[in-house]
């Protein structure tokens, strides 16, 4: 066998280890997301709201923790999953209260989704680095309407907002699951998690707005 067929399957090798630690990585955070909302079911709206600031403070923190401490990074990641399921328990318990199937259909949509966009865009030879910039500005265009529904009543707005903010994260998760592939960094593992867990929260969020305003009208 040739010297490049060694580096071919060098190559191979550290992306299916990147893959798997990955997965990990968002099973982990998942998995203390959901102690997370458990452990916080009684508390208020400005408690929830804190932990979701100190869920953004470390994540911008694994950006530079990355490049110094990888157990820092992880760490950060697992921090990130317990505060934001302390910032949403809020809003999970309102909706295990009012519309529990809200949660169950919300949450089988959102596995379908995910793994239907991540087969994709692990599996695609297209450059997906276009939909990345274009997701990026519609992201923050869809971060502005939803600013507008607070203060404005626009009929079907929700409705409008949520399937808007599904084809936004559709294009994000295919692009971050296209960039696991592509990446054989085996640092960059706590940020490429951090990316595909939050898709999927954002996704399951929109989905619990869909499910749960369905069954209200």
């Amino acid at each position: 066998m040739s010297s490049p067929d060694y580096g071919a399957v060098g190559v191979q090798n550290r992306t299916r280890t990147l893959f798997a630690q990955v997965m990990w990585f968002v099973a982990a955070t998942a998995g203390l997301f959901a102690i997370g909302a458990y452990l916080g079911r009684d508390l208020g709206s400005g408690v929830a709201f804190v932990c979701y600031l100190l869920a953004f403070g470390c994540l911008i923190g694994m950006r530079f923790a990355i490049r110094s401490s990888a157990g820092l990074s992880i760490t950060l990641l697992l921090a990130v999953g317990l505060l934001l399921g302390l910032g949403m328990s809020p809003t999970l318990v309102y909706y295990a209260n009012a519309d529990p199937d809200a949660l169950w259909q919300a949450g089988g949509a959102t596995a379908l989704f995910v793994a239907g966009c991540g087969a994709f865009g692990y599996a695609t030879r297209t450059d997906l680095s276009g939909i990345a910039r274009m997701g990026f500005w519609a992201l923050l265009a869809l971060i502005g309407f939803g600013v507008v529904l607070i203060f404005v009543h626009i009929p079907g707005g929700a409705l409008v907002y949520s399937i808007l903010g599904l084809v936004v994260f559709a294009g994000l998760t295919m692009v971050d699951f296209q960039r696991l592939r592509r990446s054989t960094n085996m640092d960059s593992a706590p940020m490429i998690a951090a990316s595909i867990f939050l898709d999927a929260l954002n996704v399951f969020s929109f989905f619990l707005q869909l499910f749960g305003g369905r069954s209200r009208n």
